[in-house]
């Protein structure tokens, strides 16, 4: 149960960290919420409040190591704890190499890894010395497959389920650190908004057309990692549209 735990989440403004930070409010979480957009994140809270939630909320840009130690240092200061870390801020601006939208790459670079680098790092020390703790990250279907357009990001959401994996070799077994990795296929959120290469947008309009996940599934998915018992490590939660095939 994660009743009275603290639990941090980045990217959440909209989509699946919006989703996640209802859902575990709901189940009696505290909830830390971080965005750079704070109109979006002043919502949020309001909505948690109404549902007699409790939550703290900070602009936060995840590529800013700065800001994500300041994040988690007023978390303990407010709470004394960081029960739950959900590295949920991401970026897709899929373009096709032979573009060279190079200062997308380095967004996405910046974000998708940088960004779960610098929360994870603030939050890792105070895990460490309480001996308990989990952390939630967001890979992609595109962390096990790759695909035209996708080059750069489906190297960072490749390099995030490594990451998830090493993390868990280093911190579970010796120091009671839970690691999840979350891959979601396609879900009806914001993410293709950031698509600029004009060539792409027929793949666009056909994944708005499909069945898509909705954030609320993947809200869920995380809520069950995090709510199983201590002795249960999920490792990992591959989730797809039925009608995706890749």
């Amino acid at each position: 149960m994660i009743k009275g735990k603290v639990a941090i989440i980045t990217g959440a403004s909209s989509g699946i960290g919006y989703a996640t930070a209802l859902a575990l409010s709901k189940a009696g979480a505290k909830i830390a919420i971080g965005a750079r957009r704070t109109d979006k994140l002043a919502a949020l809270e309001s909505k948690i409040k109404e549902n007699n939630g409790e939550v703290y909320s900070q602009k936060l840009d995840v590529t800013k190591k700065d800001e994500c130690k300041s994040f988690v240092s007023n978390v303990l200061d407010k709470w004394g704890s960081v029960d739950i870390l959900v590295n949920n801020a991401g970026l897709m601006p899929l373009s096709f190499i032979k573009n060279l939208k190079i200062d997308e790459w380095d967004q996405m670079i910046d974000v998708n890894i940088k960004g779960v680098l610098y929360c994870t790092a603030a939050v890792v020390s105070h895990m460490l010395e309480k001996q308990s703790g989990h952390i939630v990250n967001i890979s992609s279907v595109a962390g096990r497959v790759v695909f035209p357009a996708g080059s750069v990001y489906c190297a960072t959401k490749h390099a995030i389920t490594a990451f998830s994996e090493g993390l868990r070799e280093e911190l579970s077994v010796r120091k009671n650190i839970r690691v999840t990795c979350i891959e979601p296929g396609v879900v009806a959120t914001e993410l293709t908004n950031t698509i600029t290469d004009e060539s792409l947008k027929g793949f666009v309009e056909g994944a708005k057309k499909m069945e898509a996940l909705q954030a609320d599934d993947i809200a869920n998915a995380i809520l069950y990692a995090v709510e199983s018992p201590s002795h249960v490590n999920v490792n990992e939660i591959l989730i797809r549209p039925t009608t995706q095939d890749r």
